[in-house]
């Protein structure tokens, strides 16, 4: 992934994200450095908080945690609970199916950006999208969650 630019964020944006992901996630950023990078080729823009890769945009302006971030700031809400048999499907980049899930937020609603977390050690291995509400999503069949970004991929693995 080629960086285009990178900046420092102004106090004011600092705390837009800060209070967007603590709105979705229950989740309250802290860090002494937030830096915006845009990249060349990617479909999102990185926030770097004290160098590390903790949030991202994608599709929309609102700012959400990366696979790296949500790992790091521990989510309280947002958040789908999948079992051992799903980890390296999930881990792999695959979407989301029900009967992979053990528990999921019941407060998610179809199209809100959710992390995906292992149940053993609550460690996050996805983020995407829910394609239907968290009270609905665990069953039988059906996909539930379209994976957006995961463990292992381009973002996952970027470094400065």
């Amino acid at each position: 992934m080629e960086v285009k630019s990178r900046h420092h964020l102004r106090s004011d944006e600092i705390t837009a994200i800060r209070e967007a992901v603590a709105d979705h996630l229950g989740v309250d950023i802290d860090g002494d450095t937030f830096e915006f990078v845009e990249f060349v080729d990617a479909g999102y823009e990185l926030v770097l908080v004290d160098g590390d890769p903790a949030v991202f945009y994608v599709d929309d302006d609102e700012p959400f945690l990366t696979v790296r971030g949500a790992n790091d700031f521990d989510p309280e809400a947002g958040v789908v609970t999948v079992d051992a048999g799903a980890i390296s499907f999930v881990s792999d980049g695959a979407d989301v199916m029900r009967p992979g899930i053990v528990e999921a937020d019941p407060e998610i609603r179809e199209g809100e950006l959710v992390v995906v977390a292992e149940e053993t050690h609550g460690k996050v291995l996805a983020v995407g999208r829910a394609l239907v509400d968290g009270d609905e999503m665990a069953g039988d069949s059906g996909k539930v969650v379209d994976s957006i970004h995961h463990v292992g991929d381009d973002l996952y693995e970027f470094s400065v």
